[in-house]
């Protein structure tokens, strides 16, 4: 089974982009000599402790430091784009790196309402998603002839196109238009079963894919022991909280015991969310990997991992290729 990595270049507090992205060059070269398939980042807006926002450019830098690892969106969130701009933006991207970008799409605008109005895009927009799917892979195909618009590069790229979701709707879309279909199913666990049976019961095969081909994501926070890796998550779960709260922000310290710092309610709705997380020493994460992709009978496994100190986080990654290698 390929395994994958979704990176948001997360921004620690005391720390600035800078760091963050300089830290996503580093783990993106870690992983590729660990054997993972893809990495991919996310468009994020208004987002402190997010780093990935001109998710395009992040990625060139991430493709300016490695050789062969897939780059790709997890996702462009489309509705705040014209499709000729992402096809242009991915377009170049490929043209630099050929033979290595995804781009996956999302219909969500991964923000909130009034940065969407700050984006020159209205709510309204998301309701054009499945027509702006058609124009962006109309535009990175083959040119039609006497075509008026071309995307320049992009045009003729026939860049992977993935669809992205959290709900039914982008399985039934993925499934209808034929395309590859990844799940968010590291904040947004409930739907994965039922969004998976409803992509490969409707697939149908098209000139992209021939038979359904799933993705979805899971946390790892894997070290030599399971109290460290709690520690580790520990940060997540703070980060999560506050955003729940509508306070985002950077991604904070760990803390040796996370039930000191919220009342139990907010952590049990928390520990929901973020339900399919491998967490603890090797032997365990190897057990929980397994159990994820065997139970949910998915293609591929992309993994992702908010921890705030980058060593431990390579080591986390390393634990978790190894235990998948297996």
């Amino acid at each position: 089974m390929r395994f994958s990595l979704l990176d948001l270049a997360p921004i620690n507090q005391g720390s600035d982009a800078t760091v963050a992205l300089q830290h996503a060059a580093d783990i993106a070269q870690h992983v590729e000599q660990l054997g993972y398939y893809r990495y991919w980042m996310a468009e994020h807006h208004n987002m402190p402790g997010i780093a990935s926002a001109a998710t395009a450019v992040a990625l060139s830098y991430v493709g300016s430091r490695t050789n062969k690892i897939r780059i790709g969106s997890g996702g462009i969130m489309l509705p705040n784009h014209a499709p000729l701009v992402v096809a242009e933006q991915f377009g170049t991207l490929n043209a630099l790196y050929p033979n290595r970008v995804d781009l996956g799409l999302g219909r969500a605008p991964g923000t909130d309402q009034q940065t969407l109005r700050a984006l020159r895009r209205s709510v309204e927009a998301a309701e054009q998603f499945p027509n702006d799917v058609a124009e962006l892979l109309h535009y990175l195909g083959d040119a039609e002839p006497q075509q008026a618009i071309a995307a320049t590069p992009g045009q003729g790229s026939h860049i992977p196109v993935w669809l992205l979701g959290s709900s039914l709707f982008g399985a039934q879309l993925a499934a209808h238009m034929g395309l590859p279909y990844a799940f968010a199913s590291h904040f947004a666990p409930d739907y994965l079963d039922i969004a998976l049976q409803a992509y490969r019961e409707n697939f149908r095969p098209s000139q992209y894919l021939s038979e359904p081909y799933a993705m979805a994501v899971m946390n790892v926070f894997a070290a030599d022991t399971e109290q460290q890796a709690r520690q580790l998550m520990s940060s997540m779960q703070q980060q999560f909280v506050a955003l729940r709260q509508g306070n985002p922000g950077k991604l904070p310290k760990p803390v040796d015991d996370i039930t000191t710092l919220f009342d139990p309610m907010i952590l049990a709705a928390a520990n929901h969310a973020l339900k399919y997380s491998a967490v603890g020493d090797p032997q365990q994460v190897k057990q929980q990997l397994h159990n994820f992709t065997e139970q949910h009978a998915i293609d591929e496994v992309m993994l992702t991992c908010h921890a705030y100190d980058h060593e431990a986080r390579k080591r986390s990654l390393t634990i978790a290729a190894q235990a998948l290698a297996d």
